[in-house]
């Protein structure tokens, strides 16, 4: 197979203009080339009503050695990389001891599924329910105001992901193809193909739910184990001088499960665990997160401002949008998890807290799109210890379910008001997605004084961007405080705490990712260096 990149059409050609100007960047004839298949597919809006697609593809040809001698100067024409993952080892037959994953997220299901196809029979413990049953819970809330504090947006099979855009792009690097490896589990278990190529992949909340079922089955096929509702209370650690050793975990019921590989794979919400993990000794660190709100616009509006006239032209989808900018007072304002065409969703897990996030289908074809608008903040910001993040969360959490009315609701305002100063009374245009409901007020005393300066200064700034987004009528809804992890769990080379052995800090909670994508390429990671360590335990090469 031959890769052949950066090969441009306009938008509204079709599959015998692909091949056409695939034969001619070739020099071939048309029957000599057999086959092609698209590695990737993205956009250049750069010129509005003339958008351009950008295709990266792997062609098979009946002269690819011929093509490859005569073009082997051209840049874009070269032979197609293996992108298959391979796994670096196997279980031993004698295996003295199977690993255990916490937590069911995307980190923590990774990490299951690569020890499972190993050989390592893994066991998963999740502290929330499996994917439909918490799904019933999740709605609880949103349509009845009960919280369920074990299973809701944040706790339970999926992670907090499953009730997101499901998301599948990411900046990091993955010279081991492991990101490749999570897309095609996913498109296996019943996400749509084309996250394979598009340039930025999602599959929606209703889709992964099915998804995350189907890795559970084939966790289960290869010899792992899944319990729900097991909630780990506490580790067994073994205290050699100023370092201990994993062996094993205690659950809230009682029981102790023995293991000397022990995967930390928990969200950034499970604050329990983080405190747990304090008393215990090891070592963590405060680290920087974002704190805001969530905006809502048209759609429509989002859609031209991106494309033009070109809007809502079916290959292109509903239009999203990443900004960014840095205020005078030394903080800086960006848009986090843009949802096209979705709905702000109640994300809390504690009680008398309100959280914000947002969430899409696969259509994409609610009539808003949101995104949180958010502030950096650092550790300055709030002193006091390793687990000061995670109160400086909950402060802001509690003003907001205060604000909101203390049922749930979530306060907001409109835009136009908010730049004035003065609270909003009802509501315009734009008509707010969140469940259970929204309390217009004044949002001036819902985050820092400093984060209100920010966000104000920013807005302006954005709408220069795309025209409408200061828009009078267009919403914020608070707050967003679950952007990432309050704190960072170190680890070392061979990705174990740095002052106990055994113990594997993995995914967003533990502060090494951002996102389903992410999160799950760390989970395989963190199963590579798990699988070579029993190996090397057991005696085997």
């Amino acid at each position: 197979m031959l890769r052949l990149t950066e090969l441009r059409l306009p938008l509204d050609h079709s599959e015998e203009e692909l091949r056409a100007a695939i034969v001619k960047e070739l020099g071939i004839e048309p029957r000599e080339l057999v086959r092609y298949s698209i590695y990737r597919r993205s956009f250049d809006a750069r010129k509005r009503g003339a958008i351009a697609v950008t295709y990266h593809l792997d062609v098979e040809t009946t002269r690819e050695d011929e093509v490859l001698r005569r073009l082997r100067a051209d840049p874009h024409v070269a032979p197609a990389p293996d992108t298959s993952y391979h796994f670096l080892t196997r279980a031993p037959r004698a295996l003295a001891s199977r690993p255990i994953v916490i937590g069911g997220g995307p980190c923590g299901l990774f990490a299951g599924l690569l020890l499972a196809e190993m050989g390592f029979r893994p066991l998963l413990l999740e502290r929330g329910k499996k994917a439909r049953e918490r799904t019933v819970d999740t709605f609880g809330l949103w349509r009845q105001r009960k919280l369920d504090p074990e299973s809701n947006v944040q706790f339970g099979e999926g992670g907090a992901g499953t009730f997101s855009d499901g998301k599948l792009y990411s900046q990091i690097r993955d010279p081991g193809h492991r990101g490749r490896k999570v897309l095609t589990e996913l498109v296996e278990a019943g996400a749509p193909s084309e996250i394979l190529f598009v340039n930025k992949p999602h599959i929606g909340t209703f889709r992964l739910v099915k998804v995350v079922e189907k890795l559970r089955t084939k966790i289960e096929s290869l010899g792992g184990e899944i319990r729900f509702q097991n909630r780990v209370e506490d580790l067994i650690i073994e205290q050699e001088s100023e370092e201990g050793k994993v062996r094993g975990v205690i659950l809230a019921d009682g029981q102790r499960l023995a293991a000397d590989h022990v995967v930390l794979a928990v969200g950034h919400s499970a604050r329990d665990t983080f405190e747990m993990l304090y008393r215990r000794g090891v070592q963590i660190e405060a680290k920087p997160f974002s704190i805001g709100f969530r905006i809502e616009h048209p759609q429509s509006l989002i859609d031209r401002c991106r494309f033009g006239p070109q809007a809502g032209h079916p290959l292109l989808g509903a239009a999203d949008y990443k900004l960014v900018h840095h205020c005078r007072n030394g903080r800086s304002v960006y848009s986090f998890c843009m949802c096209p065409g979705g709905t702000v969703v109640a994300a809390a897990s504690e009680p008398g807290g309100v959280v914000t996030n947002g969430m899409s289908q696969y259509s994409r074809d609610e009539r808003n799109a949101n995104s949180g608008i958010v502030v950096g903040i650092t550790p300055a910001d709030y002193p006091g210890g390793q687990l000061a993040g995670v109160e400086f969360q909950r402060h802001w959490e509690e003003r907001a379910f205060e604000l909101g009315g203390s049922n749930y609701d979530a306060p907001g305002q409109l835009v136009g008001d908010f730049l004035a100063g003065r609270p909003s009374t009802a509501f315009g245009s734009v008509l707010p997605s969140y469940q259970p409901g929204v309390r217009l007020g004044d949002l001036s005393s819902s985050l820092p004084e400093y984060a209100i300066e920010a966000i104000r200064e920013a807005l302006p700034a954005f709408d220069r961007q795309i025209r409408g987004f200061a828009m009078h009528d267009a919403v914020l809804t608070g707050v967003e405080t679950r952007t990432s992890s309050p704190l960072r769990i170190p680890r070392n080379e061979n990705f174990q705490s740095l002052n106990t052995e055994g113990l594997y800090p993995a995914g967003e909670g533990a502060g090494y990712a951002g996102g389903i994508l992410s999160a799950a390429v760390d989970g395989i990671k963190v199963a590579e260096a798990v699988a070579l360590s029993l190996v090397a335990a057991s005696g085997c090469s």
